[in-house]
């Protein structure tokens, strides 16, 4: 509100006014007269906190159970291994969908049910770079002197570790942003907010006479995927040693 004043459930022009007609509302109006600017405006709000909120959620649990996993091996390994293959088992657009239609469509249960479905690839991620620092001299060097295995998880293998699930978290931001959208698209989404999705399929009916309604949403979905799928490239270069100048 404080960066765009205007809300985006008010009808502030006549129903399916057409893009640059008018500058007060540049990006026209929806089938209600309301301005699609302002929803793309406030549906980043949205899009954003669910993408953030719920990477945040999976990575509270996929970081603990990858590092335990992969730090003591043996039974604890494939019983959390085999957890972590059950979700996976199940296709995540698909899950997200049931979860949300059992708690009832609302912000909190698009980022639980995201959360949910998106832990399973950061656990197994951490447990392999943990497999791999586990041997390392100064991992051995900590167990000799008697340190406790929390200790040496969350001091010397995590902070080794952490490279690989940056990248892997901006990449998540963006999955999320689309489940999200498509949630909302399919009408599980929150009906007391307004996100890109939602705006997308209140236009998917008007699309062929108010293009706009959908485009518009659909270019700011596009622009803030391929963003932060840009900003995980550029983390990885940055982050991993073992790329070249030259990518490879």
């Amino acid at each position: 509100p404080w960066i765009f004043p205007n809300s985006p459930w008010r009808m502030v022009q006549r129903p399916f006014l057409p893009p640059f007609t008018l500058s007060t509302v540049p990006l026209g109006t929806d089938a209600l007269g309301r301005d699609v600017f302002a929803g793309i405006i406030y549906g980043a709000r949205v899009s954003l906190l669910v993408g953030l909120v719920s990477t945040i959620m999976a990575l509270l649990v996929g970081v603990p159970l990858g590092a335990i996993a992969g730090f003591f091996g043996g039974r604890i390994d494939d019983a959390l291994m085999r957890f972590t293959e059950f979700f996976q088992t199940i296709p995540s657009f698909a899950l997200a969908i049931v979860l949300v239609a059992i708690l009832q469509p609302s912000i909190y249960s698009i980022v639980g049910s995201i959360g949910i479905v998106s832990w399973p690839p950061v656990a197994r991620l951490v447990r392999a770079e943990v497999l791999s620092l586990r041997s390392r001299e100064y991992v051995q060097a900590a167990i000799v002197t008697g340190q406790s295995n929390s200790w040496i998880i969350w001091r010397e293998i995590l902070p080794n570790a952490l490279s690989p699930v940056i990248v892997l978290s901006s990449l998540m931001v963006a999955t999320a942003i689309l489940l999200e959208s498509s949630l909302s698209f399919l009408g599980l989404g929150d009906p007391n907010l307004i996100s890109w999705g939602y705006m997308v399929g209140a236009g998917r009916t008007v699309i062929r006479q108010a293009w706009w309604i959908t485009v518009f949403p659909g270019v700011a979905i596009l622009i803030s995927v391929l963003g932060l799928n840009l900003i995980g490239e550029g983390l990885n270069d940055a982050l991993n040693p073992r790329l070249g100048k030259d990518g490879r």
